[in-house]
């Protein structure tokens, strides 16, 4: 029997993620789509690999709608899964590698996932995980990165990638713009995490944003060095790089000696770190030794970019433009940008609206704040999530009035730029006045020997919260915490100069570079119980 004319119009009109690697390996065959160590792999190359872990997948009985937990570091074979699971409807669930096993199990649980795949280092954690559980994956798969053995109940996924000479057969089906193609478990300023539903519309929208606000070209090679399980690494460079048929090269991590070898054997052009790893870039011995001749355009993201490390990039990558792009999870991520051109005339601001985004401020009652004023910045955009996994409640909070509500703090400028005051969490409230975080960083990275400083609250017995800083001196600089203190009230109101410094070697951070604020809070809860 003829299939309906309007299913027929449906499957020709089709542009999900899963459609990417064939469309460019029908326009650059033979070009390097995925380079990750000695292997390299041409986009047609990547798209036959997506067919055939496509047909695996469908083989082992998941259909559209399944999810896909996966649980591993960069590697290209967390390339081919991300198309693979999107060509025939399958969930994927991008599973952060620092978590612990109680953690990682409840992402199971919540999700729902039919399927598990899992790099071979890592199984011992993910074995813990699903201990417990009353529906546990039914398909378990292990990514063989470091050669170990696949233990008993598990299968090598390997066998999903390779070539046997078999034709694959992968299913025909049709995934419509909004059906559901990744679910992205935010990072959370709550006790559990909520998984943010991504589509295919979100994501391809949030492409074309990316490629033209960022100037992305098909001639660029572009290297990946965050994990590829968040948002930023995977749907900012990764996908955008496929579908314009530019070169990814893929690191394991953003190692700084790592990352500066490979922008030079490979040439690369282009490049995204949050703030932390380029500033571990201009700290690293190898980096004045290093040819980066070939870098044209840097990112970053995740957090803002301190004032004196932008000028300091100026000087010592002169020929470097840089972008910043700001957003959340559920926007898939981006939302602003800041491009080259307004780096340091407008330093500190996260720009405007993306392309295909719409920006504002608002009160508590979500009424649009004047200029200058600061509220909470909500968007409304093709981009925007579908809603959390399981959680209506929660995904009518954050949609309420018909604006996705990011939970971020900003204002505009007069000529309507964006700035980023804080997250709600993070603004402390001393003695009755609110103090932003970022605005004492920003006054502490002034200081000559800083290389890198944390702000945020503790409790205090008289004034609710104390302002503290955590500063990392820069190498051969001894700073102590007076005069940081003495430099902080020349340029900063009484409240809002520290009550305590500590200074350490480090900064706790996360594999995307984002300082673990709440980590060095509980660390230091109890400094200023005494005062």
């Amino acid at each position: 029997m003829a299939a309906p004319v309007a299913d027929l119009v449906a499957h020709a009109r089709q542009h999900a993620l899963g459609d990417l690697p064939r469309r460019s390996a029908r326009r650059f065959p033979d070009k390097p789509a995925i380079v990750d160590g000695p292997t390299s792999l041409t986009f047609a190359e990547l798209d036959a690999a997506v067919d055939r872990a496509a047909a695996a997948l469908a083989a082992a009985g998941l259909a559209k709608g399944d999810r896909l937990a996966l649980l591993s570091h960069n590697c290209w074979q967390f390339a081919v899964l991300d198309f693979a699971t999107a060509r025939v409807g399958v969930v994927l669930v991008p599973v952060n590698f620092m978590l612990g096993a109680g953690e990682i199990g409840y992402i199971l649980e919540h999700s729902g996932a039919a399927a598990f795949v899992v790099e071979d280092a890592l199984v011992g954690t993910a074995q813990a995980a699903l201990d417990g559980l009353a529906a546990p994956p039914a398909v378990r798969a292990v990514v063989r990165l470091a050669g170990r053995e696949v233990p008993d109940g598990w299968v090598d996924a390997q066998t999903w990638f390779d070539d046997d000479g078999t034709p694959p057969d992968v299913p025909q089906v049709h995934v419509a713009d909004d059906d559901p193609v990744r679910l992205m478990y935010t990072s959370g300023t709550e006790s559990r995490p909520k998984g943010a539903v991504l589509t295919s519309r979100a994501l391809m929208w949030q492409y074309v944003s990316c490629a033209l606000d960022g100037d992305y070209r098909a001639d660029d090679v572009d290297l990946h060095t965050l994990p590829l399980y968040h948002c930023a690494q995977l749907d900012v460079f990764l996908g955008p790089d496929v579908w314009i048929g530019a070169t990814s090269v893929i690191l394991p991590g953003p190692d700084p000696a790592a990352v500066l070898a490979a922008i030079e054997e490979h040439r690369v052009n282009r490049f995204f770190a949050p703030p932390t790893v380029w500033i571990g870039l201009l700290r690293s011995e190898a980096f004045d030794g290093a040819d980066l001749s070939s870098l044209e355009k840097g990112y970053y993201g995740a957090s803002p970019m301190p004032v004196e490390v932008l000028k300091e990039m100026r000087e010592r990558l002169p020929d470097v433009r840089l972008w910043n792009f700001y957003g959340q999870t559920e926007m898939a991520p981006l939302a602003t940008c800041l491009p080259p051109e307004e780096q340091l005339s407008h330093a500190g601001s996260a720009g405007v609206a993306a392309l295909n985004v719409e920006t504002r401020i608002v009160d508590d009652d979500d009424r649009d704040v004047p200029a200058g004023t600061v509220g909470e910045i909500v968007h409304r955009s093709p981009h925007a999530t579908l809603g959390y996994w399981n959680d209506e409640e929660k995904t009518a909070e954050a949609f309420r009035g018909g604006w996705f509500h990011s939970g971020d703090l900003g204002y505009v400028d007069d000529e309507g730029r964006l700035y980023v005051v804080d997250r709600k969490k993070d603004m402390i409230k001393t003695g009755g006045e609110n103090v932003a975080s970022r605005e004492v960083e920003e006054a502490i990275y002034a200081m000559p020997g800083v290389a890198e400083v944390a702000v945020f609250g503790v409790s205090h017995p008289r004034w609710v919260e104390a302002v503290v800083a955590v500063v990392v001196p820069k190498p051969g600089h001894t700073l102590e915490p007076d005069d940081v203190v003495a430099h902080a009230r020349g340029v900063l109101a009484g409240y809002k100069t520290p009550k305590r410094v500590v200074m350490v070697e480090s900064l706790p951070k996360n594999p995307s570079g984002k300082i673990l604020k709440r980590q060095l809070r509980d660390e230091h809860a109890d400094l200023a119980a005494g005062d």
